[in-house]
């Protein structure tokens, strides 16, 4: 098939041109080489285990008449995107495995015949207005249910980067956890059938084990209903992702389901911890995920893990025990100065519009860090980080989609540099943690930025933390505004050159560092 990478980068091999391979230069010097990459033509997934393609339909009752999905501030309409909630029906199989999971990801599991059951859920689709916006990738976001309720992270983090690039943006509510509440107060509220329970009351789910299941049958509704799913667009790649507990689960999903399926095109697994999810659970066989679950290295399609300081260091995530090596097709980068959410996807996001006034605020956050989200919902006991975590996440979503066009992988960058005690970062003297991804946010730092130190219960522990640096300390590391501007934006241009930073978001960062008060 077109999608097969590895038959993508024999061809990229040989169609690497040494144009003149000796210069009539005395001194021989050799010019440089050319690759030629050509974009393959998208294919309709054809797995070794058949996926059927679902109903996809309107909402039998639209009830209240809005989408119930996480906060948001933004006017998509404004931005020339519009969003559409459908209703993807169909029999989920559940899977299960002959023995125990091995840690190195490359599992033998089947579907379990004895283990369909019918099921009903939704899915909220953002896409541009024009079809002619579109640029033919569309993103299958696997809905995050920590809060014990639908919330979708990855657009928050980074839906500004979907709507520049043209992408179309896919949630899936894949747990039974969002359709019927946590079992929290905030579940209880705004779980689907609670929320709204006219438009949400045809919604059924049979349970988790059948979430990897419901997911691909809604990448194949995408590759095979786009007439309904996307309004007409035609999709020429399609990529898996999920942050924080759906990223868990998407690790299994990798793992386990992605080999047989073929689904997907690629997958994002962002702020993962060490472990996957459980492939089934009790009453049906306990087969647990290992610790730690590497991502298999046999797979055909690119996978690109992208953690903050909060995943990688100690043992409540801990990824760092689930660190590989980088292969052809896989990808981890480690982002220093960021936590697992923060003052940009818990708040700054959703108001994101594309103008730049959210990358100012942004900044300015690294001065002024707000302590507590969603109008006081969540209230931390410190100032929870502000750092660049959006910034690399673009990249990463950028890049993951020219690696499957073209077979281009990013590159490869340096780990964060872990302790002897594996509970913490080797810092600098301003505290910022050594190695990792870089970006000016912690190489010409206003504030130390932290993805650990937060005290307390519940979930400020993923925020991270910001400490502003008093005005001494700004004074002596910049003397003038311009002696800081300077050094900003050739950090800038360390982190485009490293190819961790977009151009676009790179003019940003310089406008807005222009335009701040540190060193006036």
């Amino acid at each position: 098939m077109g999608r097969r990478f590895r038959a993508l980068l024999a061809l990229v091999a040989v169609s690497v041109l040494v144009v003149g391979a000796c210069s009539s230069d005395d001194d021989g010097a050799h010019s440089p080489t050319t690759t030629t990459v050509t974009e393959r033509e998208p294919t309709r997934p054809a797995g070794s285990v058949a996926v059927p393609v679902p109903e996809v339909r309107q909402l039998a009752d639209p009830g209240k008449g809005a989408t119930v999905l996480g906060p948001a501030d933004v006017d998509l309409a404004t931005m020339g995107y519009e969003e559409h909630e459908l209703v993807v029906a169909g029999t989920a199989t559940a899977y299960t495995s002959a023995g125990p999971l091995s840690p190195d990801g490359r599992w033998s599991v089947t579907p379990d015949a004895a283990a369909s059951a019918p099921y009903t859920t939704r899915v909220v689709v953002r896409r541009p207005a024009d079809p002619a916006a579109f640029d033919g990738t569309v993103y299958v976001e696997w809905l995050n249910v920590s809060g014990g309720l639908d919330a979708d992270p990855m657009w928050d983090f980074a839906g500004v980067e979907l709507v520049r690039s043209g992408a179309a943006w896919v949630g899936v509510s894949a747990q039974k956890v969002g359709i019927e509440g946590g079992g929290n107060a905030l579940g209880a509220a705004l779980a689907l059938k609670n929320a709204d329970p006219a438009r949400y009351g045809e919604l059924s789910h049979p349970g988790d084990d059948w979430s990897y299941d419901i997911y691909s049958q809604v990448g194949m509704a995408v590759w095979d209903d786009a007439a309904t799913v996307l309004g007409g667009l035609e999709p020429r790649r399609v990529i898996a992702m999920g942050e924080s507990q759906s990223a868990i689960r998407l690790t299994t999903y990798t793992d386990a389901v992605q080999p047989l399926v073929d689904v997907y095109d690629g997958i994002v697994q962002h702020s993962r911890g060490a472990r996957g999810a459980a492939l089934s659970t009790a009453p049906r066989a306990d087969v647990p995920a290992p610790s730690p679950t590497l991502v298999r290295t046999d797979l055909d399609v690119p996978v690109f893990v992208i953690v903050a300081e909060t995943d990688v260091a100690g043992d409540r995530l801990g990824y760092g025990r689930a660190r590989q090596p980088d292969t052809d097709l896989v990808r981890a980068w480690e982002m220093a100065g960021t936590s697992h959410a923060d003052a940009y996807s818990l708040g700054l996001g959703g108001q994101d519009d594309g103008s730049g006034a959210a990358d100012a605020a942004l900044f300015e956050a690294m001065r002024n860090p707000p302590s507590s989200v969603y109008g006081g919902v969540i209230t931390c006991e410190a100032p929870i980080n502000a750092g660049p975590h959006t910034y690399v996440l673009r990249t990463v979503l950028h890049d993951i989609d020219r690696w499957i066009a073209t077979g281009e992988a990013p590159p490869s960058q340096p780990p964060l540099e872990i302790d002897a005690a594996g509970t913490d970062y080797v810092r600098d003297g301003n505290g910022i943690a050594l190695g990792g991804v870089r970006t000016p946010q912690v190489d010409v730092p206003v504030a130390r930025l932290s993805g650990l130190g937060q005290s307390g219960a519940g979930f400020c522990f993923l925020f991270g933390t910001t400490v502003p640096f008093h005005a001494a300390a700004l004074a002596a590391a910049y003397p003038d505004h311009q002696a800081f501007t300077v050094r900003w934006d050739q950090a800038v241009g360390r982190a485009v050159d490293a190819g961790v930073l977009l151009d676009a978001d790179a003019q940003r960062l310089r406008q807005v560092a222009a335009a701040s008060t540190i060193g006036r």
